[in-house]
C-alpha cells in the first residue's frame, strides 16, 4: 500500500484503504489511483455476496478518475458506472495496458439499468469530465463509453458541453482489447447483445433472494391460516396448507428459475408471458400430486396463483436484459401487472371457497 497523498474529486476520500488500488500516477493536476487488473479473492468474494443480494446497496467504488498502468496526455479513457462489478470488469480487461478509467456516479446501478434510469447520461458524464480535470490530462479529447449508454447519452450534447468526443465501445468489456487494438473500431459481434444461458443463470440467486422476501412471508401466513383453521373446525385445512406450501415454492422456483433458463423456448415476446407459461408447466407436473386430493376449487386456487406469481418473478428480468427497453418495460407492466393481481385475488377468493367448504 502507498503513503502517498490521494487526490481525487472527493478529497475526503482515501483510496489507500481500498484493496484494489496499487499506488498513485502523476498528472499534470496531481494524483491519481492506480487501480489493478488483477482481481483479488476479496473481489470475487464481493461478487459472491451481491449475486445473492448481500450488500447490493454498497457495492460501489468512489466516482472519478482511475489510472490503470502508467497511462500519459495519450492514453484512452474509459468511462463506466460505479457499481463494483462493472469497474471490476473493466479494470480486469485492461490488464498489461495503460489507460484511464472514469467513474461515473451511477448510484451504485450498473451501465445498462443506469443508463435507462437516468443516472449514466449527458449530466454526469459532463459533470464526471468537468469535475475531474480532464481536459488538463489528456490531449485526445475523447472518452469510449459502454455501448450499453447509449440510451442515456447524447454524443453531440456531450461534445458541446464539455469538448471532448463520445465514442460507443463494444457491448462487453471483454471486447475492449481488441477494441483498442483495432483503432475503435467494433465487428458486428462486438455490437450484438447476447442474453445466454450463462448470463441467465448468474441472476438465478439475486431474483431467488428478492422473491423471498414476499414469498416466504406469504408461504407462512398460509401455514399458519390452515393451523388455525384446522384448530377451529378441526377440519382437513393442515393439508391445504401443506399443498398449498408446496405450490407457492414451485411457484417461487419457476418464476426464478425455469422462467430464465427456459426463456428463448417459452412462447410470447413478454417476459410476463413467458412466466406465466412456466407457472403453467410447473402446474401441470404438480396435478398428479394433488389432483387425487384437492377439491376443485382448491386446484382453480393454484391454476391461477402459480402462473401469476411466476409471471411477476420472471417479469423482473426485464430489468437485468438487455432484451428489453425502458419504454417497453414500462409498457409490459402496464397490462401484466394488473392481469397478476387479478389472478391472485380470484384465486385467493377460491382458496376461501376450499377451507368454507371443509366446514
Amino acid at each position: 500500500m502507498t503513503t502517498e497523498p490521494c487526490v481525487c474529486s472527493k478529497p475526503t476520500v482515501c483510496f489507500d484503504s481500498f484493496l484494489w488500488t496499487d499506488g498513485v500516477v502523476e498528472t499534470a493536476i496531481g494524483t491519481t489511483p492506480r487501480v489493478k487488473t488483477e482481481l483479488s479473492t476479496a473481489d470475487m468474494f464481493g461478487w459472491w455476496r451481491v449475486r445473492w443480494a448481500i450488500g447490493r446497496d454498497h457495492f460501489t467504488v468512489p466516482p472519478g478518475l482511475y489510472a490503470v498502468g502508467n497511462p500519459d496526455k495519450t492514453s484512452h479513457v474509459i468511462v463506466t458506472a460505479n457499481y463494483k462489478m462493472s469497474f471490476d470488469y473493466v479494470r480486469k480487461n485492461l490488464q498489461d495496458r495503460n489507460a484511464w478509467i472514469l467513474v461515473l456516479d451511477t448510484k451504485g446501478i450498473n451501465v445498462w439499468c443506469a443508463a435507462g434510469k437516468g443516472t449514466f447520461g449527458n449530466t454526469e458524464l459532463i459533470l464526471r469530465i468537468k469535475d475531474t480535470k480532464l481536459e488538463d490530462i489528456v490531449e485526445n479529447k475523447r472518452v469510449i463509453i459502454p455501448q450499453l449508454s447509449a440510451s442515456g447519452v447524447c454524443a453531440r450534447t456531450v461534445a458541446d458541453q464539455s469538448g471532448f468526443k463520445v465514442t460507443f465501445g463494444p457491448i462487453r468489456a471483454s471486447d475492449l482489447p481488441q477494441f483498442i487494438d483495432d483503432g475503435l473500431k467494433a465487428t458486428p459481434e462486438m455490437r450484438r447483445v447476447k442474453f445466454t444461458p450463462f448470463d441467465r443463470t448468474v441472476l438465478i440467486p439475486v431474483e431467488l433472494v428478492l422473491a423471498g422476501k414476499y414469498m416466504i412471508p406469504s408461504i407462512m401466513a398460509l401455514i399458519a391460516l390452515s393451523i388455525t383453521i384446522s384448530r377451529w373446525l378441526d377440519t382437513g385445512a393442515v393439508d391445504i396448507g401443506s399443498r398449498g406450501t408446496v405450490a407457492l415454492i414451485c411457484a417461487w422456483l419457476a418464476g426464478s428459475i425455469l422462467g430464465p433458463l427456459a426463456l428463448p423456448f417459452l412462447p410470447g415476446r413478454a417476459f410476463s408471458m413467458k412466466g406465466a407459461m412456466a407457472g403453467a408447466i410447473t402446474f401441470g407436473l404438480l396435478c398428479p400430486f394433488i389432483i387425487n386430493r384437492a377439491a376443485t376449487a382448491e386446484l382453480i386456487t393454484w391454476a391461477l396463483i402459480i402462473p401469476a406469481i411466476a409471471s411477476f418473478i420472471t417479469m423482473n428480468f426485464t430489468g437485468t436484459s438487455t432484451y428489453a427497453s425502458p419504454s417497453g418495460v414500462k409498457k409490459e407492466m402496464k397490462y401484466s401487472v394488473p392481469c397478476q393481481v387479478v389472478a391472485c385475488i380470484a384465486g385467493l377468493a377460491c382458496l376461501t371457497v376450499a377451507y368454507i367448504g371443509l366446514s
